[in-house]
């Protein structure tokens, strides 16, 4: 039984169609002042798989996860595996001040409590998250779906990390494609502010593909493109795991040029042209043998 959450409910039924599953209904509304109702519509058995992203509104979908949870828990259910596609609050997983609050470790003690048996998510900020829980976690990568689709639409890609932090995923894509990668070097000079220098990159006339895990703002990948189109590059598409895209950052990407953007349906957006249902549904195979 595949239960989808309000952030994830075509991604639940194409993980649901993968595994040849039952999709359970799932009713939710907001009471007038904004709390939030659920009720769990289909006849339960003793496993059940949950699939909720927990982006913006990250509060109300993590309070929708924590609700479904409890509730399967409280009508029986025994084995309780959490697919959450993209990890909120994971951006702090370990206090680099005083006083700070460990974010990820507060989500995922809460998840525990609300009664998951597995969590699985997917290309996690940090590894390190899957430290923070008592329970089996999984990693999965979504980066062979972005190489198979960038495979498919590019002759001669080039793929370029926008810094060093994202070049194993480069790395890896190319290793895929069997094609040349390298990485910008970025500096950040303040949380919303990063300066992006030129390498001595040979890509005139390649198709530059940019590659992280997460598009937030795009400040990064703005400065990276302006700098792969001085070089020569014939053109610049973006790709992405998480397209988060806070502040006009799909504009700020298109208006600096970009000729595409691409990610997968880990968050719902305009570009979510890759689905990661199959890496799901591959992951959650074993689990029904």
């Amino acid at each position: 039984m595949i239960i989808g959450g309000s952030a994830s409910q075509k991604l639940a039924a194409k993980i649901a169609w993968h595994l040849g599953e039952t999709l359970c209904p799932l009713e939710t509304r907001k009471f007038p002042d904004g709390e939030r109702y659920i009720r769990i519509k289909g006849d339960v058995n003793e496993n059940a798989v949950v699939v909720q992203s927990t982006g913006y509104p990250q509060d109300q979908n993590l309070i929708e996860l924590f609700l479904i949870l409890k509730t399967l828990k409280n009508m029986g259910v025994e084995d309780i595996k959490v697919v959450i596609p993209y990890f909120g609050y994971g951006r702090q997983e370990k206090s680099f001040k005083s006083g700070e609050a460990v974010s990820a470790a507060v989500i995922a003690d809460l998840i525990e409590a609300a009664g998951a048996s597995h969590i699985f998510s997917i290309n996690l900020h940090e590894d390190g998250i899957r430290d923070l829980f008592n329970i089996e976690s999984y990693n999965l990568s979504a980066m062979p779906l972005i190489a198979e689709y960038i495979g498919n639409k590019f002759e001669n890609p080039l793929i370029v990390a926008p810094d060093r932090g994202a070049l194993g995923f480069a790395e890896e894509i190319a290793g895929i494609l069997g094609c040349e990668c390298d990485h910008l070097n970025k500096t950040r000079l303040s949380p919303e502010e990063v300066e992006t220098e030129a390498k001595d990159l040979d890509i005139e006339g390649y198709e530059a593909v940019i590659i992280d895990d997460i598009i937030s703002t795009g400040g990064t990948i703005v400065n990276a493109s302006n700098i792969l189109k001085e070089l020569g590059a014939s053109k610049v598409v973006v790709a992405c795991v998480h397209p988060v895209l806070v502040e006009d950052a799909l504009l700020k990407l298109f208006a600096a040029g970009v000729d595409d953007v691409i990610a997968t349906d880990t968050l719902r957006s305009d570009v979510s042209v890759i689905s990661v249902a199959s890496l799901v549904a591959d992951a959650l195979k074993p689990f029904y043998e």
